[in-house]
């Protein structure tokens, strides 16, 4: 799960404390690249400021107007959140851009709640999880709620097809300790074959890519993400490796009528 950071695993290990602002900005450098937002604006992370006096100075529209990320210091939340930031930049970026702009169409219509474009945005960002797959018959089970089906029985084709990335800042700090139940929201791509031959940055950063064309265009609600029970994955929980663990439907819960219907 906590895969796609490995590749800065000794440089926060050289990290006396706790890593500072500075060093999250330098992560940057590891890359050899920006991290941009929409605006154009070079991310940086930044201490937390005080209160929202106003448009400018909410989380979101600071990001998109001035490239600050306001960051806590020896906080998970706000320490993955910096982190997805570097390995998913420009979808990162896009979901900051509908926040922006539904803000301020909240904002300029005197909208008291939030719309369900934001809430969609929100959600995703917290527990969004991309799920990439060769084989159509794998997202269908996955979209039809076949859990069994799908982690148990064609467990070998899961493993060599398809593949669970982790993009909510909110899951990965529940995956300190994970837990039956955690559960992420799903957004789901076919790709061709060869995509799992590549390296895994090159896979990171074609989701990337590929996820930012979808926030922008299609996302439009929460009905737009499938439910995703994380640890059903083959191997990411030493339980699974048994048929009767996908038996408990608490966890791995039939499809609803109304989202059959749906």
């Amino acid at each position: 799960m906590f895969e796609p950071f490995l590749h800065w695993k000794e440089y926060f290990a050289n990290c006396p404390f706790w890593p500072e602002h500075a060093d999250l900005n330098k992560l940057t450098l590891q890359r050899n690249q920006q991290v941009l937002t929409q605006s154009e604006k070079q991310i940086c992370f930044v201490p937390q400021g005080m209160g929202k006096k106003s448009l400018e100075q909410n989380y979101e529209s600071r990001i998109y107007l001035t490239g600050q990320v306001q960051t806590r210091t020896e906080n998970w939340h706000d320490f993955f959140n910096a982190l997805v930031w570097h390995i998913f930049p420009r979808a990162k970026s896009a979901l900051n851009q509908l926040h922006y702009q539904a803000q301020l169409f909240e904002l300029l219509n005197k909208n008291k709640r939030r719309c369900a474009l934001r809430d969609a945005a929100t959600l995703f960002d917290e527990s969004g999880v991309i799920v990439v797959s060769s084989e159509k018959i794998l997202t269908q089970l996955l979209s039809d709620f076949e859990w069994k089906e799908l982690f148990w029985r064609q467990r070998k084709t899961v493993l060599s097809s398809m593949r669970f990335f982790v993009f909510g800042h909110g899951l990965f700090e529940k995956a300190l300790n994970p837990y039956v139940g955690m559960t992420g929201k799903g957004i789901i791509f076919i790709v061709k074959e060869t995509f799992f031959a590549q390296t895994l940055l090159n896979q990171l950063h074609s989701i990337d890519s590929i996820l930012e064309s979808f926030l922008l265009q299609a996302l439009s609600s929460s009905s737009d993400l499938t439910p995703v029970p994380l640890l059903g994955y083959p191997g990411w929980i030493e339980d699974n490796n048994s048929e009767l663990y996908y038996d408990n439907k608490k966890y791995f819960r039939d499809r609803h009528k109304s989202d059959q219907a749906s």
